[in-house]
């Protein structure tokens, strides 16, 4: 009895099976063929459009995204001809993806504001990667400009990441390649001000981290109570910037040695009135 039916139910079996196949075999060949050749086609797109976008003069996220939507929309192209394929109606699903697009959208507002920030920051280009930049009270060297964030480096070597929605409508400060740096010595009033300032001078033209171009800024600034101040303004790059104060500040010490010319502290001079008073009583 049990023979019976399990011969039954296997013979059922094996003809639903086969009729299946020859109604929805070549169906799902097909199906697996258009898959797999559009899978071959967004991987060769992205790569030929990558290679190309390569000989423009893009910046590395705008290539990114544009290969990344390139591969996206032959593959969306190619999962509605596998669904037609099979015979699955594809109208209600894009109707049901716009739908649900909207949704999302209105979930990932922030997400979507920093994508279209970022695109902006990449086309109108206010600064580059390389460029010490200054926003919402933090600075730094741009590391990298993403879709969705910049990422500075700050000088104590910590990374900053700004969403791009943040920067935006902001006042920004772009100091660029290079950045200016601002230093003083004071020398003594009894000095010859021309020798000292050829001495800063002949310092910043052999410190290699000091730019020739544009010409440092070297002059007495003021006039202080025990020195006359020069103010020394030269230029570095911006991975130079740290190491240059201290080094210049070193080389001045040692020139203004070699040469003889003082670097006054300060001083001051008190006098003792009602000297021959006695002492619990005399002024300062």
């Amino acid at each position: 009895m049990f023979a019976v039916i399990d011969t039954e139910l296997l013979n059922k079996i094996t003809e639903q099976g086969i009729t299946f196949l020859f109604d929805y075999g070549p169906k799902l060949l097909g199906a697996a063929i258009i898959l797999v050749i559009g899978l071959a086609v967004a991987f060769q797109v992205g790569k030929l459009l990558q290679r190309w976008l390569g000989k423009k003069d893009l910046e590395p996220p705008v290539r990114i995204l544009i290969v990344r939507v390139a591969r996206l929309m032959v593959m969306g192209l190619t999962l509605m001809l596998v669904l037609e394929k099979i015979g699955v109606a594809i109208a209600p699903i894009i109707a049901g993806l716009g739908v649900a697009g909207v949704g999302v959208g209105l979930a990932l507002q922030g997400v979507l504001g920093n994508l279209m920030a970022g695109l902006l920051i990449i086309f109108t280009k206010p600064f580059r990667v390389g460029e010490y930049i200054e926003i919402h009270g933090v600075q730094g060297q741009v590391h990298a400009i993403e879709l969705f964030s910049v990422i500075l480096v700050h000088a104590d070597r910590s990374r900053v990441v700004i969403p791009n929605r943040k920067i935006i409508g902001e006042i920004l400060h772009n100091y660029g390649s290079i950045r200016q740096l601002d230093l003083s010595v004071g020398v003594a009033y009894s000095t010859d001000l021309n020798k000292a300032l050829n001495a800063v001078n002949a310092v910043l033209a052999r410190t290699a981290t000091v730019l020739k171009e544009p010409v440092p800024v070297v002059g007495v600034a003021s006039f202080g109570d025990s020195a006359v101040n020069i103010a020394i303004k030269p230029w570095t790059k911006v991975g130079d910037f740290g190491g240059a104060a201290a080094e210049v500040n070193k080389a001045l010490a040692e020139e203004f040695r070699k040469q003889g010319i003082e670097i006054p502290f300060p001083q001051r001079e008190i006098r003792v009135l009602n000297a021959d008073a006695p002492s619990g009583i005399r002024a300062a």
